[in-house]
């Protein structure tokens, strides 16, 4: 079987981006990997063993672009209304708190906080399959 060990993102200024996740989501590096050329920072919390890697390449000095291929990381919450008030007032783009109740039954509560680079992540109240 294989396991999802981590998600890879492309960033330009590596301190804006370790204290953008550090703030939004509490990930900490768990390892620095320096090459010539890039290097590779690997963030985690406790609750994870995902971790999200962070590619800096050093001659890099435009921003990424996204392309119309829509992707995303997504985390899930305790208190999803807590979280959407905290990373506000951190000054993040988030987008407004939707519900998705297909059939009217409640799929899922969520909203997208933006990184310095433009990466979106879904947060997502703690409910059904979402643990």
């Amino acid at each position: 079987m294989a396991k999802i060990i981590h998600m890879m993102v492309r960033v330009l200024d590596e301190q804006q981006s370790l204290d953008f996740y550090a703030k939004a989501f509490g990930l900490e590096p768990a390892d620095r990997l320096a090459f010539d050329g890039f290097t590779l920072i690997y963030l985690r919390n406790a609750e994870n063993d995902v971790e999200l890697e962070l590619t800096v390449n050093h001659d890099r000095a435009a921003p990424y672009t996204h392309g119309d291929g829509y992707g995303h990381m997504a985390v899930a919450v305790d208190d999803l209304d807590h979280e959407h008030a905290r990373l506000s007032a951190l000054g993040f783009p988030v987008t407004p708190v939707k519900e998705f109740a297909p059939g009217g039954a409640l799929l899922a509560r969520f909203f997208f906080v933006t990184d310095p680079d433009g990466y979106k992540t879904e947060v997502l109240q703690r409910h059904g399959r979402y643990r």
